[in-house]
């Protein structure tokens, strides 16, 4: 009897184990912001999003497990050649996302791989048919164009391209010299335009002041006796005073007559 009731035992607890076990097998939580891929007997069965999902024990399995958020990933360096024949290094970052698990799995073998390698070329051919000023000053313009081809070369692979973003430039030691010549002397020609134009503002206003002066009587006597005062605040300074001629030709004259004035 005790014989029976061991072996009742031991069936009902690896009843219990068995089913423990397809239980635990057959049911999947998958995160937020994940998908899992599912095969039966090694082909594509269906794709179980964020939640509770339930497997076949022993004839389903996942087979991929793939992230839906935002990643960024560096695209290595990349030698490219200008439209106007200068030699630099480029390199950036791209942000892309799995829009179809379906598709990122089963459509290309790495899909970041495949992603980051699509940049590569693109970036070289983009910054390759513009010229270095261009890719300089309009490196979002660029950037953009670089986004929009790799966007849409990756739809077959059901991913989504948000953004690429260009990061450095190295240009050659030589030419980096003469980039900073170049900004150098634009800085001086900048300077002397300034320099220039503010000549010719201070020179208008000194004729301004010379023609007010002139249609005013008497307001270049008052100018120079204000110029005078100013200059004798400081008791170090020498002042030489130079009148008109005129002035001294009617002193002559006025010194002449009182010579020849009879007694």
């Amino acid at each position: 009897m005790n014989e029976i009731l061991d072996l009742l035992f031991s069936f009902w607890v690896g009843l219990a184990v068995l089913v423990f076990v397809l239980a635990k097998s057959s049911v999947k939580f998958v995160p937020q912001n994940r998908a899992f891929v599912v095969e039966r007997f090694g082909k594509y069965n269906k794709t179980m999003l964020a939640g509770l999902n339930f497997l076949v024990p022993f004839i389903d399995k996942v087979a991929y497990d793939r992230s839906l958020k935002e990643h960024a990933y560096d695209v290595p360096s990349q030698a490219a050649i200008t439209r106007d024949n200068i030699s630099l290094v480029v390199d950036g970052v791209l942000y892309l996302k799995v829009l179809d698990p379906y598709k990122a799995s089963y459509g290309v073998d790495n899909y970041v791989y495949a992603v980051t390698q699509l940049a590569q070329t693109t970036m070289r051919n983009i910054v390759g048919g513009a010229e270095l000023d261009e890719v300089l000053a309009n490196r979002e313009e660029l950037s953009d164009k670089i986004r929009a081809i790799i966007d849409a070369e990756t739809d077959k692979w059901g991913i989504k391209v948000d953004n690429v973003e260009l990061k450095d430039f190295f240009l050659p030691e030589d030419m980096e010299r003469t980039i900073a010549k170049q900004a150098e002397a634009e800085r001086e020609k900048r300077a002397v335009i300034i320099n220039a134009e503010g000549e010719v503002i201070a020179a208008e206003n000194i004729a301004t002041a010379a023609k007010m002066l002139a249609e005013s009587p008497g307001a270049l006597h008052l100018r120079t006796l204000q110029t005078l005062n100013d200059l004798s605040s400081d008791q170090s300074n020498t002042v030489i005073f130079a009148m008109p001629i005129e002035v001294l030709r009617a002193v002559e004259g006025v010194t002449t007559m009182m010579n020849n004035k009879p007694e």
